[in-house]
């Protein structure tokens, strides 16, 4: 094995943007993912990480040569040595969508094998990036205080300056002292009421192991990785949501979309692509509390049937009472690659919403088996939706439409809505 570089400074011009908020460089016969940079400029790059092979990490800490597209960082705490909430603070929000556009072409040319562009759409109410995050998931350090996982790091940074979340998320929270290892989870719903709950520390195992908590998952996974115990801490913990003139009302711990206008925006898409037939049978897997079932329900009618799959109870439950006028629509608590081969059919329109990793062959080979005319996918990661929308075409399905939205602003995350058909 070479020497490391670890460490070392050098003097790159920066590439084009990679999947996970980096440029590439290379150096030396290497690549080099460098962190806080820009296409095109030149920078001295510090090497973070280097575990031997072909490439290694690093942070811009000095900006020889300038993008046109640079502005002063907006988030004071990401830059380098920093946390990981904002990859792209230091860009303006054109830059940064087009840095997002660049990323999910290239994941769709390189793993499904389709050219095209894809342009990454603004979200209402995000004029300068800021203020959109209405759920924040902070981590507690050892001394009891509430902050911000560093990059690719387990240290906490307990400074709440990141600018991501709404108006009044960090009230009295860093005067608070938290239990040391533990999760706080802070959700400001539809009406504007805060909601604070603070989560326990994940257990230790008679192996040495911590238990899987909800870090690393989405949250309707959760109960799959073992339940830590809640203590409600401001508000009741109920949180109230509304997309259409329906109303949700759901753990203020629970899945729903982060960004506040992310929930409308794909609801509208739905309905716009699904196209159900009256009568005719459609699927909404992981459904969460129901939001695309209650569009597809409209569409069906009420001769028709809505199967939604969720694998979290507590979802399902806050789902089937927000449904309860839809007869048409049934809410099944389960995994959805355990039932998929078992839902009704003729199915004319599946929506499926799956977490970061993706749903994968054997629910898109089942869900295809099936053979509904009209998929619509989605995904929040480039690279996982890309080998989705490739799985969907070895099935037989042709890529109709894609949408991208900018539904997290100043990170490198992106969300990518696919229609799919026979």
């Amino acid at each position: 094995m070479s020497e490391s570089w670890y460490g070392r400074s050098i003097e790159v011009r920066l590439g084009n943007p990679g999947h996970g908020g980096f440029c590439v460089a290379r150096h030396e016969g290497r690549v080099v993912f460098v962190r806080h940079g820009l296409p095109g400029e030149l920078v001295l790059a510090e090497i973070t990480e280097d575990r031997g092979g072909s490439f290694c990490r690093a942070d811009a800490v000095e900006i020889v040569e300038a993008s046109p597209a640079r502005v002063s960082a907006r988030c004071p705490i990401s830059g380098p040595g920093g946390a990981g909430c904002c990859d792209f603070s230091h860009a303006t929000l054109d830059a940064q969508r087009a840095m997002k556009s660049s990323v999910v072409a290239e994941q769709l040319r390189r793993i499904a094998g389709i050219e095209r562009e894809v342009e990454v759409e603004e979200l209402p109410g995000t004029d300068d990036g800021t203020g959109w995050r209405t759920r924040l998931r902070l981590a507690v350090d050892r001394e009891g205080r509430a902050g911000f996982h560093g990059y690719r790091s387990s240290q906490v940074i307990t400074d709440l300056l990141c600018p991501q979340p709404v108006l009044g998320t960090y009230q009295g929270l860093a005067e608070r002292d938290w239990r040391p290892g533990g999760e706080i989870q802070v959700t400001v719903d539809g009406d504007g009421a805060r909601h604070v709950v603070e989560i326990e520390p994940a257990k230790v195992s008679s192996t040495g192991r911590r238990s899987p908590g909800r870090r690393g998952a989405t949250a309707r996974r959760a109960a799959q990785a073992g339940p830590r115990r809640e203590h409600v801490v401001e508000g009741s913990g109920r949180a109230v949501e509304r997309v259409g003139g329906r109303e949700w009302e759901l753990s203020a711990t629970g899945f729903w979309q982060a960004h506040r206008g992310a929930a409308q925006a794909y609801s509208s898409v739905v309905a716009e692509w699904a196209e159900a037939a009256p009568g005719s049978i459609a699927w909404d897997l992981y459904g969460g509390v129901g939001v695309f079932a209650a569009e597809l329900a409209e569409q069906v009618g009420p001769d028709g049937e809505v199967v939604s799959v969720e694998s979290g109870r507590g979802a399902v439950d806050d789902g089937r009472r927000a449904l309860a006028d839809l007869g048409q629509v049934q809410l099944r608590a389960a995994r959805v690659e355990k039932v998929v081969g078992e839902l009704p059919v003729p199915v004319g329109a599946v929506v499926l919403d799956p977490p970061r990793s993706g749903a994968g062959r054997e629910v898109i080979e089942a869900l295809a088996h099936a053979g509904p005319g009209r998929v619509i996918h989605i995904g929040c990661d480039p690279a996982a939706f890309g080998r989705d929308v490739g799985l969907y075409l070895a099935q037989g399905y042709r890529l109709e439409q894609v949408r991208a939205f900018d539904a997290f602003p100043m990170t490198h995350h992106v969300e990518c809505l696919a229609l799919l058909t026979r």
